[in-house]
């Protein structure tokens, strides 16, 4: 008998009781408490940085020499363009999807708005004459600030505002070259 009694007690003292206070289960809710949270945190920047703004690294020479070749992160507005679109303006640095490469984003100036007459290639570097163009409705003839190296709308024609993602706002890095962008474009009648 004493055998028996000895077997049960041991088995009741060595087999926990299922409770809440139990190690495992609140390191269960902590793991899921901080993964919610960190999925909470990347859903919000992942809107943010595609709907409102975002900083972003620029490379090529289109745009020399306002931007440099690579190496330097500029600040885009993402959010202005899609609440007012009617706010592009000439002048404006915007981002786009290219529209010869549709997986790539581009840099470029605006040029021209709908129902603006451009010159199509005011230096005579890709064609032949300085034949004038109507841009549409809806469309913005863009250009790169250096022209001898720059696709742009010389290459495609007017492109579509639904291409454009963004302004840029400022450069950020490096600080000895950080600005704030503006608009300096002055119309010729």
């Amino acid at each position: 008998m004493k055998h028996n009694s000895f077997f049960r007690r041991l088995r009741l003292n060595s087999v926990a009781p299922f409770s809440s206070k139990s190690p495992y289960i609140s390191w269960g809710k902590v793991i899921g408490k901080n993964t919610f949270k960190l999925f909470n945190i990347a859903c919000g920047l992942h809107l943010f940085t595609e709907y409102v703004g975002r900083p972003s690294t620029m490379a090529g020479p289109s745009m020399l020499p306002t931007l440099a070749h690579e190496g330097e992160i500029v600040i885009e507005d993402r959010l202005t363009y899609r609440i007012f679109p009617q706010r592009i303006s000439r002048g404006d640095l915007v981002t786009l999807k290219s529209p010869l490469e549709p997986g790539r984003i581009v840099c470029k100036r605006i040029i021209g708005l709908p129902g603006d007459i451009v010159c199509v290639d005011p230096t005579g570097a890709k064609a032949p004459s300085t034949e004038h163009v109507v841009v549409p409705k809806g469309c913005v003839w863009v250009s790169g600030d250096n022209a001898i190296v720059s696709r742009d709308s010389r290459d495609y024609g007017p492109v579509s505002m639904s291409l454009i993602y963004g302004r840029l706002i400022a450069k950020v890095w490096p600080i000895r070259d950080a600005t704030i962008f503006r608009s300096p474009i002055t119309m010729l009648d």
